[in-house]
């Protein structure tokens, strides 16, 4: 793992982020993804500079629409949001959860 989904692991697992299970590593078809909560259906992805070349975004726009076929909802982070901005990630994620965590009656 990269220094920044080290610093995001150390937060989401092991049910430490509002009981939700995250996995990291995880197979998708013929892609792995960084994180993965199947319960939400949501995968978090941490992306570094080299996501940012023409032929990187390509590939990640094919495997993006790969995996919402699947029904889940990809979200990205720069490593820089990790270093720099990390309550932001988080603020970000729990409200991306939290329609999941009291769902209507």
């Amino acid at each position: 793992m990269t220094p920044q989904e080290r610093k995001l692991w150390s937060i989401i697992r092991n049910k430490q982020f509002y009981g939700l299970a995250f996995r990291r590593q995880y197979p998708m078809g013929e892609y792995i993804v960084d994180f993965i909560c199947r319960e939400i259906k949501l995968i978090i992805e941490i992306d570094g500079g080299q996501h940012n070349f023409n032929e990187n975004i390509e590939y990640d726009a094919k495997r993006t629409q790969f995996l919402n076929s699947l029904g889940y909802e990809v979200i990205r982070f720069w490593n820089n949001d990790i270093n720099n901005n990390i309550e932001g990630v988080i603020q970000y994620l729990e409200n991306k959860i939290s329609p999941h965590l009291n769902p209507p009656p």
